[in-house]
């Protein structure tokens, strides 16, 4: 009973901590300048898996996918507009739902145009932040639900950009931004005129 309690308890539950992490989360290296300026070439990032397990992706989170080009390459955007919605890009700005978006987050505006198209079901519509230097869907393709592995969450590597990874609640209907602290509920409200 003791070599149990003291040695195969232990390692049942390290076994046990271990399986639950690789189900909830995962580690991801970014590669590419999409996303700048929040995200780095080189960060490296822990990824909520669990947190679409219960709740839908929003507009304004980051997430880490499998290209739907590729599956066997993993990307990093924002999701944009979600099943429903539409999207259109001109005169340098994104608007969905025929309302312009205010983006503090993205690098400079993009500089092309994409016409006005409505997100399928089980679809998404996703950008680079670095919008001019991202391979995302406005080369032509949407995000099917599937292929989202999960909500970019803890910047961890190198050591000077360790952090919580800002993400920002797009309300279209109001042209309100709120900028959220990863899966935390701290919030704030930003003016978006």
């Amino acid at each position: 009973m003791k070599f149990f309690r003291d040695i195969i308890a232990p390692i049942l539950v390290g076994l046990a901590v271990f399986a639950l992490f690789q189900v909830t989360v995962g580690t991801f290296k970014v590669y590419g300048t999409s996303m700048l300026p929040g995200i780095e070439q080189g960060d490296y990032i822990l990824v909520s898996k669990a947190t679409y397990f219960f709740n839908e992706p929003q507009r304004g989170n980051m997430i880490v996918f499998h290209s739907p080009r590729d599956t066997n390459t993993d990307l990093i955007k924002r999701i944009i507009a979600v099943p429903g919605d539409t999207v259109e890009i001109k005169n340098n700005t994104v608007f969905v739902n025929d309302i312009p978006l205010s983006e503090p987050y993205i690098l400079e505006a993009p500089k092309y145009i994409y016409p006005r198209q409505e997100i399928n079901a089980n679809q998404y519509f996703v950008l680079g932040d670095n919008r001019n230097n991202s391979s995302d869907s406005h080369r032509g393709w949407t995000l099917p639900r599937e292929n989202i592995i999960g909500k970019a969450w803890i910047s961890y590597w190198p050591p000077y950009r360790w952090g919580l990874i800002k993400h920002y609640t797009i309300n279209a209907g109001t042209q309100a931004v709120e900028v959220t602290e990863s899966s935390f509920a701290m919030k704030v409200l930003c003016p978006t005129r």
